[in-house]
């Protein structure tokens, strides 16, 4: 029995808040990420479900505390599959987010999942994924630009 509890990979369940998102209200919140990711993962019957939460981080940094528990784990090949609420959860690194999802996962037999975008890497390549990364980029630098002081602006 307990070489069978070993065998069973984690289904992690990842979620970020950045502080720039609590400005968008509940729809991004770290509890709503959990409720819309558990519910996702008890209706398609994943199991040995496991939270990472990086609570106040932008998703261009991905030097994360839980992001970097979860990779660990991935390289160590103890994860089976990562799901998302949506890719810019993952990050807003359009290069970044691409070497998680294309290079990364697939590299340890990782399935990757982001719900509202659509995306999962067991029924092949999103071709939209990328240019939704590409936006999501856009969309952290701008929000940069508008946070830096108006003296600073162009």
């Amino acid at each position: 029995m307990a070489k069978l509890k070993q065998q069973i990979k984690i289904t992690a369940l990842y979620c970020r808040l950045s502080r720039d998102d609590e400005y968008s209200g509940d729809s991004v919140s770290i509890q709503t990420q959990k409720t819309l990711l558990g519910q996702f993962s008890k209706e398609r019957g994943f199991t040995n479900c496991e939270y990472f939460v990086d609570d106040g981080y932008s998703g261009t940094n991905y030097n994360r505390p839980d992001f970097q528990r979860m990779l660990n784990l991935v390289e160590d090949g103890q994860v089976g599959i990562v799901i998302v609420k949506d890719l810019s959860r993952l990050g807003r690194d359009y290069l970044q987010t691409g070497f998680y999802t294309e290079v990364v996962f697939p590299e340890h037999n990782v399935r990757f999942i982001a719900i509202n975008d659509n995306v999962d890497s067991a029924a092949g390549d999103n071709e939209f994924a990328p240019f939704k990364n590409i936006i999501n980029e856009m969309l952290s630098l701008r929000r940069d630009h508008y946070i830096a002081a108006p003296a600073e602006r162009v």
